[in-house]
């Protein structure tokens, strides 16, 4: 393969695994998701009425209501979405979106992510936000990866639990990082002011970013930790097709002899999770001063988020 070529190649790959955008590549023999109705309800373990929203150019797309609090009350339905990258929405997808009514989406990607997956393509009507949570550098590490071509730099780079640990610390950094902390805060703050609702929010493969800023909010509105917990790790249910298709994509391109050095990049675990708590636990002694004292939201924000949301 010609070195322009690798480099292409490359790109485009990496943009598949690093921005969860492969279903769309047709050079990994990848298929769009199936037409299907704007929601459907999974009855996974995470909750008897999970609504994922099916689009063609997204794969993990979803209302984050149905759950319950511990007093019985339960998330609105209609009110907060988390999803993946949108850059690549088809008109079909499109009229689905429109249909959410949704009126502020907000950008976890940094800009060298937006540059390599594209804007958003959003409907009439919602409000553009841009909210970059920093990555700490695994966009430019899968890069590097990817593009030796050579196995033993691959798994020098990744290999030996280097790939999980920077994932560790990545979600560590959910809460060590003040501008990260401004940038969940902002989005929890926009949900208790009557304009910006409808609001969905999403980073590039909507799991770990995305999957933090969720798991916060149903946390700061009284749903249960093991809920919570298991509305993030639905990412790995949602994303396993598109994650194997740009595996094997890697393996057919002569890129990667071994692409299951990228598993700890493309899943969720529940060690990520733990390593974020942990440092809650550190820095804060608990999840409530994270989220007045990280986050900035005081008695008041927190009761009318709570308002906002439940039922």
């Amino acid at each position: 393969m010609r070195v322009a070529n690798v480099r292409r190649v490359t790109t485009t790959m990496v943009t598949a695994v690093v921005l969860g955008c492969l279903p769309l590549w047709s050079g990994a023999g990848a298929t769009a998701a199936p037409p299907a109705a704007a929601a459907t309800h999974d009855a996974g373990p995470a909750s008897p009425a999970v609504r994922r929203i099916v689009l063609q150019g997204a794969v993990n797309v979803r209302d984050l209501g149905g759950y319950r609090t511990g007093q019985g009350r339960q998330v609105r339905y209609g009110q907060v979405f988390r999803a993946d990258s949108l850059g690549e929405l088809t008109d079909a997808d499109l009229a689905k979106l429109s249909a959410l009514r949704l009126r502020t989406v907000v950008d976890f990607r940094v800009p060298s992510e937006v540059r390599g997956d594209g804007a958003d393509r959003l409907p009439a009507g919602p409000a553009a936000v841009s909210r970059p949570v920093n990555d700490l550098g695994l966009y430019a590490k899968v890069t590097e990866a990817i593009g030796t071509a050579d196995p033993a730099a691959q798994r020098g780079l990744l290999g030996d639990g280097k790939a999980a640990r920077l994932m560790r610390d990545i979600y560590r950094t959910f809460v060590t990082d003040p501008a990260t902390r401004r940038q969940f805060g902002a989005t929890l703050r926009d949900l208790t002011r009557r304009g910006p609702s409808p609001l969905l929010y999403h980073c590039t493969s909507g799991k770990d970013r995305t999957g933090w800023m969720s798991y916060v909010l149903l946390r700061a509105v009284g749903i249960p930790a093991g809920a919570a917990e298991r509305d993030y790790l639905l990412s790995n249910r949602y994303r396993a097709d598109a994650d194997r298709a740009t595996r094997e994509g890697l393996r057919k391109a002569g890129l990667m002899q071994n692409p299951d050095l990228l598993l700890p990049v493309q899943e969720v675990r529940r060690e990520y999770l733990e390593a974020a708590l942990a440092q809650v636990e550190r820095d804060y002694g608990g999840f409530h001063r994270y989220l007045t004292e990280g986050l900035g939201l005081d008695t008041s924000t927190l009761a009318r988020l709570r308002a906002r949301l439940l039922r």
